[in-house]
């Protein structure tokens, strides 16, 4: 391929990290790379939760309409913020491997009680504008106050740091590849099966439009087999409740040799005590079977 392949991305620090490894990878196979700033929707919204976004593809339409468009080749998003239907014409071509999946909790050092769970003191005012982790918190660490957080990830941290808050929760991923210094915290990673991320968490997904073979076919490279399973398994479990940012449920899939382990945590509403379940079975299948059966049962 002589030209230079274009990638749509958001502009936010996190959004370009994701890009510029992708491009970094490309690249080294041999391809001309250039990113295309794109910005959406929920970029644009800085005043509302999540959960009170009406609609869904709060950060992909506008990117995912450049692609239709043909003004970009190809475009890199977290996984966990697409729709599971793909809009008709685009299809993830890719999904590299993920990182750490854990959510972490970062804790002002003056807000710390190291005898409560997770290190946080009684009435702490944690930050948070997804319901899944609302509802999760509320379960373990019941004498807390959720106050919504919104912003990229420095701006939540910075937030943070003017004491806004006395903790806030991140996607330890999002962190980690940013390499921010978080020494001035006490930081608390949670473990998966006790609170369980969202869908898809830490892992990229690289979509092109549909019956672009020659793109499919670069993209492929990139691609890592087990990460495609286990994400498949979580929002598999996702799309057949309809869900998105206002579903409070968390999906959490794992590949042991040649056994499946996928751990779930469900509440029907922001208002709802949560659930926990868990399955071990070698057919993906099965398990999205048992566990949307498990949920309908609550």
């Amino acid at each position: 391929m002589n030209r230079t392949l274009v990638i749509g991305t958001r502009g936010s620090d996190l959004a370009l990290w994701q890009a510029n490894y992708t491009k970094d990878a490309l690249e080294n196979l041999g391809f001309k790379v250039e990113l295309k700033i794109i910005k959406t929707r929920g970029d644009q919204i800085q005043h509302l939760s999540f959960d009170k976004m009406e609609g869904k593809g709060f950060f992909t339409k506008e990117i995912e309409e450049a692609l239709l468009s043909k003004s970009v080749d190809l475009a890199v998003h977290s996984h966990k913020d697409l729709e599971t239907t793909p809009p008709e014409g685009l299809v993830i071509a890719s999904v590299p491997i993920r990182a750490n999946v854990e959510d972490i909790l970062l804790i002002n050092k003056d807000s710390v009680s190291t005898e409560r769970t997770f290190g946080l003191k009684e009435n702490a005012i944690v930050g948070t504008s997804s319901v899944r982790r609302k509802v999760q918190l509320a379960f373990h660490c019941p004498q807390t106050e959720v106050k919504d957080l919104r912003g990229n990830v420095p701006t939540r941290i910075q937030k943070l740091r003017e004491k806004q808050y006395d903790a806030i929760l991140l996607a330890r991923a999002g962190v980690e590849r940013l390499e921010i210094d978080l020494s001035e915290f006490h930081v608390e990673i949670l473990p998966s099966q006790q609170f369980v991320p969202a869908p898809a968490q830490g892992a990229l997904a690289l979509q092109c439009r549909e019956g672009d073979e020659e793109i499919i076919s670069i993209l492929n490279h990139l691609n890592h087999e087990s990460t495609v399973e286990c994400v498949f398994i979580e929002r598999e479990i996702l799309r057949q409740m309809n869900g998105g940012c206002q579903l409070p449920l968390g999906a959490f899939a794992v590949k042991e040799g040649n056994t499946f382990v996928c751990h779930l945590a469900f509440a029907k509403t922001v208002n709802d005590e949560v659930s926990y379940f868990s399955m071990r079975n070698e057919e993906p299948q099965q398990i999205i079977n048992h566990l949307l059966g498990l949920i309908q049962s609550t």
